[in-house]
């Protein structure tokens, strides 16, 4: 019975037996063995495709922040007003979210407590940032409010994009992810843009 699932499995379809089970059970609450049944495979089969736990993480996590940075070499995040590349990085990071729910839900539950949690979290602290920057730009430019100062704002944005994760569920028949990236570029620029 394992022999036909250990010919058909491969690194991708393992990778996403193990975000499903790190995001349902916690990263430090999973183990091997956890995997192994989940995925219906031995743990002899799932050392064939990868060294362990970690390197699955690094893996999924990697998958998460390989799609967020990849909004900012965009062209649209690149070239502009500080404030229109701040909503295509803003609608962007809201599709990758809602295209890569698992990856991007477990990238946002890492506590740091091991290497790999700690890379994944410092890599978020960049791309954090560098919205910040994109943010303050646009302050600076007169598009966007200065009375708000510049980290609350940030925050605030961060937060409500982020709290998809705990709410969005693509199988039912709710919104879908460009929808829910309308709303968020309505609903978080029509507050934070200067009046005309």
């Amino acid at each position: 019975m394992t022999t036909a699932k250990r010919d058909t499995y491969t690194p991708e379809t393992l990778l996403a037996v193990a975000v499903r089970v790190f995001n349902e059970r916690g990263y430090d609450g999973t183990s091997m063995e956890h995997l192994s049944k989940a995925a219906g495979i031995s743990k002899s089969s799932i050392y064939h495709h990868v060294a362990g736990k970690e390197e699955l993480l690094r893996r999924a996590v990697s998958r998460a922040l390989d799609g967020l940075f990849g909004i900012l070499d965009e062209e649209h995040a690149r070239v502009g007003r500080a404030v229109d590349r701040l909503e295509h990085v803003t609608r962007r990071m809201v599709e990758v979210l809602t295209g890569e729910l698992p990856y991007v839900t477990l990238l946002l539950r890492v506590r740091g407590n091991t290497a790999t949690e700690q890379w994944a979290m410092e890599r978020r602290r960049e791309f954090d940032h560098q919205v910040a920057e994109l943010l303050k730009a646009a302050v600076a430019e007169g598009d966007l409010r200065a009375d708000v100062e510049v980290r609350l704002a940030t925050r605030l944005l961060f937060g409500m994009i982020n709290s998809i994760v705990e709410w969005y569920r693509p199988e039912s028949r709710g919104a879908d992810g460009g929808e829910i990236a309308d709303a968020v570029v309505r609903l978080a620029f029509a507050g934070m843009r200067t009046e005309d």
